[in-house]
């Protein structure tokens, strides 16, 4: 325990299909039913014409809006697996109508390319719209795509400005004229376009953004029953206290017939490992930031390097770092891994910076021999870092240690580099947090806590700090809003130094050691701990979260040990493709 202080085809023609009451397929093409369907033509939308009055049918029971909204959900689907059929019957039995007449219309005009008649189906569509002028100047800055449909680039262009382009306003037209003037060939219009070609595909990509102009009780949001299905997948995600995987967004790999969840056992909540190669306490650990390697550092003066086993995760000693006379309390890794950046405690006036992969010492760095280093960070260029301690000194140095700057009068307790590589992030001796500016030699007050900050933490976005605030516990800051987002509870902080983490994919959870021997785990999003996890015989000093392996964790602490956790080490063959899936929550 360390004391302190403080391409798209030409569409083929479509078979037509038969129509009932001995309709031709002709004049089926020509007929709008009053459910505003087309029954076979162009796009293949199905008819859902009403069946006619039969008094020896039952009374249909009146459907609620929600009914209706979901069998237009589920028709909307099944049209698009081509079930057409299905839905002409669905329609029929529920009395309801997919979508208007008008809307029908327009669509069957868009995926044949009658640009003109589609123009024209927008001022029929403009009675139905809430704010008229506005929607339909909208879908019309859309149709430019008969533009991309002329045979090469010279002759869109020229076309386009000496003729009327079809549905397209004049302004519209010489703004696009201008921005792919300078288009060489076709190719080369395609792709500043982001056009993918003409035909059915592209068309009906047109049609999907045109859509979203038009209001639900007019035509339907493309694919909204699966938008509807990924969202409430996604929430369930949210919502799980214990979801630590990468799964992909879409719906193909999810069961929805049963709600996600996540098992504790899935969880790294046990003992996977215990390191126990040092002979004193263990005062800090850290991964590397490809995940491959663990260092630790020890009251015992060592650093040890330690080999994350890709397949088993699994650590096995790689090296050890010896000679820092003081022991070793803090430690950070160079942005590419290549250098290890070692500090002591408070009466340290050295730091050493060893490249990893070989072994050896480049730097061992001291200004004076009244300095504390007791803090470093690395900037983002990997060319130089800052370093300090609570005896006033705030230097960044290169990479031979040699001085390039130095801050008057900063008693320093922790410090971090954001990704801007030009702010400095430094907690003092004033309870609070400061950003620093080399360049420019400004500064300015970020965090003020009521309590020392002992040690600070920074999420990779830069947007969150984690701070262990003594007597406090473990608190949550948003740096951009300068506000104090969440306090976390059940850890116990006293006075000594103890180094919390964000970890997990995507940083959803915290982990801290705390006095009483124990781990604390919270998700981001809720103050109580989620896991509490036991093994270490004294003071956890160090926790941290693996950042390419979510499942993995490390902690150091005073007994000597450094103990490596992860999932249940044995789980049945269901909990196993839990794993991976994650669909159940251990009780």
């Amino acid at each position: 325990m360390q004391a302190n202080g403080t391409g798209g085809q030409e569409p083929e023609p479509e078979p037509q299909l038969p129509c009932r009451n001995g309709e031709s397929s002709s004049s089926a093409a020509e007929a709008v039913h009053s459910n505003g369907l087309l029954s076979s033509a162009n796009n293949g939308l199905p008819s859902t014409e009403s069946p006619a009055s039969d008094t020896s049918m039952k009374k249909k029971k009146r459907l609620s809006q929600s009914d209706e909204d979901v069998i237009r959900l589920i028709g909307q689907h099944l049209h698009g697996l081509g079930l057409n059929q299905t839905v002409d019957l669905l329609m029929q039995e529920s009395d309801c109508r997919l979508e208007h007449p008008a809307a029908t219309k327009f669509r069957n005009h868009v995926m044949e390319g009658e640009w003109e008649k589609a123009e024209s189906d927008l001022n029929e569509l403009k009675a139905l719209m809430h704010s008229p002028s506005a929607v339909v100047v909208s879908p019309k800055s859309h149709l430019h795509h008969p533009f991309y449909e002329r045979p090469d680039c010279s002759s869109l262009i020229l076309s386009a400005c000496s003729s009327r382009w079809p549905v397209a306003h004049p302004a519209v037209c010489l703004c696009f004229c201008c921005r792919y003037l300078m288009c060489s060939h076709t190719d080369d219009l395609r792709a500043k376009a982001e056009w993918e070609g003409k035909g059915t595909a592209a068309r009906s990509k047109l049609l999907d953004k045109l859509q979203t102009y038009l209001p639900p009780s007019v035509m339907l949001p493309p694919r909204r029953l699966q938008e509807l299905l990924r969202q409430a997948v996604e929430l369930q995600r949210d919502r799980c206290l214990y979801h630590n995987t990468k799964l992909d967004s879409g719906l193909d790999n999810v069961s929805l017939l049963i709600d996600h969840v996540c098992s504790r056992k899935q969880f790294p909540c046990y003992t996977q490992q215990i390191l126990t190669e040092h002979c004193n306490e263990v005062w800090f650990c850290k991964f590397s930031n490809d995940g491959t390697k663990l260092a630790s550092g020890s009251k015992d003066t060592t650093v040890i390097i330690w080999q994350v086993d890709p397949d088993s995760h699994q650590l096995k000693q790689l090296k050890t770092l010896e000679g820092h006379a003081y022991g070793v309390s803090y430690l950070a890794w160079s942005p590419d891994d290549t250098y290890l950046i070692a500090c002591g405690p408070d009466d340290c006036s050295e730091l050493w910076l060893w490249n990893v992969q070989t072994g050896e010492l480049r730097t061992k760095m001291s200004q004076s021999h009244e300095d504390s280093l007791t803090s470093v960070a690395w900037n983002p260029d990997g060319k130089r870092f800052v370093t300090g301690g609570q005896r006033g000194q705030f230097y960044q140095c290169d990479l031979d240690g040699n001085l390039l700057d130095s801050w008057e009068g900063v008693r320093v307790q922790c410090l971090w580099c954001l990704n801007d590589g030009r702010t400095v992030l430094a907690s003092d001796t004033h309870q609070r947090i400061r950003g620093y500016n080399f360049e420019d030699l400004t500064d300015r007050n970020i965090v003020q806590e009521d309590h020392p900050i002992m040690s600070f933490t920074v999420s990779k976005n830069g947007r969150l700090a984690l701070l262990n605030v003594a007597t406090q516990g473990v608190h949550l800051w948003d740096l951009q809003d300068r506000v104090l987002v969440r306090k976390y509870q059940g850890v116990t902080q006293g006075f000594y130094t103890i180094h919390s983490c964000f970890g997990g994919y995507n940083e959803d959870f915290i982990a801290s050691g705390s006095e009483d021997h124990k781990i604390y785990i919270w998700h981001k999003r809720s103050e109580l701990p989620i896991a509490e996890l036991t093994g270490h015989t004294r003071t956890v000093n160090c926790v941290s979260w693996n950042p390419t392996l979510p499942g993995l964790m490390a902690s150091a602490s005073d007994d000597g040990t450094v103990r490596v956790w992860g999932p249940a080490p044995f789980l049945d063959s269901q909990e196993t493709v839990g794993l991976t899936e994650c669909y159940s929550m251990d009780s």
